[in-house]
């Protein structure tokens, strides 16, 4: 009879231990891009070298859902990218500095500091640095859900300049952080590129000294923010006032949040502070409530 307690002990323990060693994946992620690591992906070589931010490459993908890849490429003097075609993911390029061309099938067109371009899925696409210094782009690609229709991609490219768009508020936030409207769903009427399949925005935030966004949250997408410029306090997985989850925010600062987690920034209140963020939000379909 000891015999067969000591054993049914043994077998329980080695059962537990599996469970015990598993981990979580968590509501929010923080990474600052000055200390990420390069990583090789399908679209680096020599002079094209890819950062993960979150997604391919990173060590924590997994917690992530739609987006497929969130980082920042490098281009050297005259250097260029590998060619890429996705049938079922969809990516946004915004240039960060530099200039050069983006290549969208047998097209070639010019980029320059602050342009962003959609690019659906099913067609050939590349970018290359024309000048004679670094070109540095954000790189964002999502899953398309096999659910969803694709049609045919469109046969030239939507390239607009941030600083074509004018800022605006946007109702149910507050007039202390201004939005330009980059990129949404190809239902949509507001962004400058309405051509989306599963993001449904991607947007700029100019915060006043003292300006939020106050926390909020998705049910049913998951959201990325990009600390391009300034420094406050951005909200992330803490309650519904947004208390408990603040963390001091930097340039080079970006956060993941999965989604019903709590997103918020404020901005500094001394005089003449100002914030921008880049920001990304993707619609998770599994949820049964609408975002």
């Amino acid at each position: 009879m000891k015999v067969f307690f000591l054993g049914l002990l043994l077998i329980l323990i080695a059962t537990n231990l599996p469970a015990q060693e598993r981990s979580v994946d968590p509501t929010w992620l923080h990474r600052f891009v000055p200390d990420l690591p390069e990583v090789k992906i399908d679209l680096s070589t020599s002079t094209c070298r890819y950062t993960p931010i979150f997604g391919e490459g990173d060590a924590q993908n997994r917690a992530l859902q739609n987006v497929s890849r969130f980082g920042e490429i490098t281009l050297s003097a005259k250097g260029n990218c590998n060619s890429e075609v996705y049938e079922r993911r969809e990516e946004i390029y915004f240039v960060l500095s530099g200039g050069g061309n983006l290549h969208y099938g047998n097209e070639a067109h010019a980029l320059r500091a602050h342009d962003f371009t959609y690019l659906p899925p099913g067609v050939k696409h590349s970018i290359e640095n024309s000048g004679d210094q670094p070109l540095t782009a954000v790189v964002m690609s999502f899953e398309i859900p096999k659910s969803i229709a694709i049609g045919a991609p469109p046969p030239h490219p939507a390239i607009v300049n941030l600083a074509d768009l004018k800022e605006e508020t946007v109702q149910g936030h507050p007039t202390s952080v201004q939005y330009k409207l980059m990129v949404g769903p190809r239902s949509g009427t507001r962004d400058a590129i309405d051509a989306a399949y599963i993001v449904t925005s991607v947007f700029w935030m100019d915060f006043v000294p003292g300006g939020t966004n106050f926390p909020h949250h998705h049910e049913s997408a998951e959201e990325i923010y990009l600390v391009i410029d300034g420094e406050g306090d951005m909200v992330a997985g803490g309650g519904m006032d947004g208390i408990e989850g603040r963390h001091a925010a930097k340039t080079g600062d970006a956060y993941y949040f999965r989604p019903n987690c709590t997103v918020g920034f404020y901005n500094q209140k001394k005089d003449g502070a100002k914030a921008y963020i880049l920001a990304v939000r993707s619609r998770v379909l599994f949820h049964d409530q609408p975002d």
